[in-house]
């Protein structure tokens, strides 16, 4: 899984200093993890999307985005509680999800949000 810097992110997901209306830049749709090392639930949902990314390699991107480190990104978003994850499929609305979620629950957003157009 990548960690994302506002540089990639730009390139890989939105590109925030040009549009002000979200354009999804990817060629997947991707999921986007929202974390910090010293969270525990962020620890829980770690494994699940390493699962998760070998389970839908090729159909879908799993980033993490590190909010201590990546302040500016996790600001844009508006990031108040962590784990938080974005969903962003390749046409419509982006779509956050707060905290530890399920392995079930995460592969049903996974296939509603993302792989359903």
């Amino acid at each position: 899984m990548e960690h994302l810097t506002k540089e990639t992110f730009l390139t890989k997901v939105f590109n925030f200093e040009q549009n002000k209306d979200w354009k999804f830049e990817g060629e997947l749709p991707c999921l986007i993890d929202f974390y910090a090392d010293w969270c525990q639930p962020c620890k829980m949902v770690a494994p699940i999307l390493e699962e998760l990314s070998k389970e839908y390699d090729g159909k879908i991107n799993i980033y993490k985005i590190d909010t201590e480190d990546q302040t500016e990104l996790a600001g844009a978003f508006g990031i108040r509680s962590i784990p938080s994850l974005l969903f962003c499929p390749k046409n419509g609305q982006p779509q956050m999800a707060m905290g530890a979620l399920p392995k079930e629950s995460l592969r049903q957003a996974i296939n509603d949000v993302l792989l359903k157009n």
